[in-house]
């Protein structure tokens, strides 16, 4: 056996940069089919091994955890952007976040938000009419900023700071786009795109201070939790002295900073996160589901006969769509075939075995979701948009991580329940209403941050 895994040619001075920033999506699959389950590539100033098998990407996110952490690229924009929020903290540090974010999404409060949830998707559709064409990625997008602002801010956005949110994403999308000459020019260069990088921060952070100074005075105030009294039972073990406050993320944050455990450099890194987080992959998600939707129209036709039985009681609650059961199938599919979150990466603390190959302390481990999902080795037929895939015993025959959208171990998502809730319920509201038929080109995609469609996604609104 080789001591080196397999990997292809790069050029001497880019490596396998540009062939990975050409065309990302399409690299990644020609390296796992033409090199097996551990690939040697070269993107940049560190080696990078490309895992292709679920069981070592298991063995990376769970039952190794401890012994792997968020890399460090040698580029700061990442830091810039999310500081010590609880994608990119490590150790204690991340510790120490995620236990102070968890009430925020306890499973009881998430499903108390459904009515908020609900109440934003009925205004939004209520602008669209008969015949309308809109950009359904940009209309998702506003939607679920509104979304997370409420939920986890405890506080409203205005349409023009929805817009100023939005408008500032493409910069900051872009600095993450694959392009092997960005590690030749450091961050403090001042080119038109780190300009453009670091006023879009400017002017994102802008919007946290508002949306924060809004709220001071009021994180002791249990009205202000959007969940209300019902959905903020659970809060703590008892004799917790917030026990009978506000739990949403806002809230806990300028608690903590009361008691000194936050900065207000930390609590705005954790809202930077959130708020970006929280609502892109979201309407990512619902993005390719509609556009999936409107190529079955038999899978779409399902569907909407679920939204309608979901919202013939009434306002729609956590119990009405969780009977959506073919909906979740549908969203399955969907993020199998297009995960908003296309790769994940992860650096061994010391010299690790994968593979049969060792991997040394350093390095960078990818572990791309995009890959495993539409491989051959796990799913017959995989370019082919099959819900039925997520039947107990069809899925029980597979991997568990042959489909990890939301990563897993002790760094998953801890927005995964609040983001299958949010999905579900923006598809029961729009499709128990409407049918959404694509009118653009062939679906083309770009990566950065996540996997974002690389134009306008038209979509022509038909009232039911």
């Amino acid at each position: 056996m080789s001591v080196t895994p397999p990997g292809p040619l790069g050029d001497p001075l880019f490596g396998n940069g540009r062939q990975f920033a050409d065309d990302p999506f399409g690299f990644l699959r020609a390296c796992a089919d033409s090199y097996g389950d551990v690939v040697r590539l070269d993107l940049g100033p560190r080696e990078t091994y490309l895992l292709t098998n679920p069981a070592d990407v298991e063995r990376v996110l769970v039952a190794d955890a401890e012994r792997y952490r968020k890399p460090q690229f040698g580029d700061d924009a990442m830091d810039t952007l999310l500081g010590d929020g609880l994608l990119l903290s490590e150790g204690e540090t991340w510790q120490r976040q995620r236990t102070l974010a968890n009430p925020a999404f306890h499973n009881r409060r998430i499903g108390a938000l459904a009515g908020v949830m609900a109440d934003h998707a009925e205004s939004h559709v209520a602008e669209w009419s008969d015949g309308d064409v809109v950009d359904l990625q940009l209309e998702l997008a506003r939607l679920t900023v509104k979304i997370i602002v409420t939920a986890m801010f405890g506080a409203d956005i205005d349409d023009e700071e929805v817009k100023t949110v939005q408008e500032n994403l493409e910069p900051l999308g872009a600095r993450f786009e694959p392009d092997p000459r960005r590690y030749l020019i450091p961050d403090w260069v001042p080119t038109r795109e780190n300009r453009e990088f670091d006023a879009a921060i400017d002017t994102l952070e802008s919007v946290i201070d508002g949306i924060v100074e809004r709220r001071r005075g009021t994180e002791r105030d249990p009205s202000v939790d959007p969940a209300g009294p019902d959905g903020t039972g659970v809060r703590g073990p008892p004799g917790d002295p917030d026990a009978d406050l506000p739990m949403d993320l806002l809230s806990v944050l300028l608690r903590a900073r009361d008691r000194g455990e936050q900065t207000d450099e930390n609590l705005r890194d954790e809202l930077v996160t959130m708020l970006l987080a929280g609502h892109d992959t979201t309407a990512l998600a619902l993005t390719y589901a509609f556009y999936l939707l409107s190529n079955h129209p038999e899978a779409r036709g399902r569907v909407e006969s679920e939204a309608e039985e979901a919202v013939s009681t009434g306002r729609l609650t956590a119990d009405a769509v969780r009977g959506m059961e073919y909906t979740e199938r549908v969203l399955n599919e969907s993020m199998r075939l297009y995960p908003p979150v296309y790769t994940l990466f992860r650096e061994p603390k010391l010299d690790v075995k994968l593979g049969g190959y060792r991997i040394p302390e350093g390095s960078a481990l990818m572990v791309s979701q995009w890959v495993i999902h539409r491989s051959e080795r796990w799913y017959d037929d995989p370019e082919t948009f099959d819900p039925d895939r997520w039947t107990s015993k069809r899925r029980s025959q597979r991997p568990r991580f042959a489909f990890f959208p939301f990563g897993g171990g002790p760094r998953h998502c801890i927005g995964k329940a609040f983001s299958l809730l949010e999905a579900k319920i923006i598809l029961a509201t729009i499709c128990s209403r409407f049918a959404l038929d694509y009118e653009g080109p062939d679906l083309s995609l770009r990566g950065s941050l996540t996997m974002h469609p690389n134009h306008p996604v038209p979509m022509r609104i038909r009232e039911r």
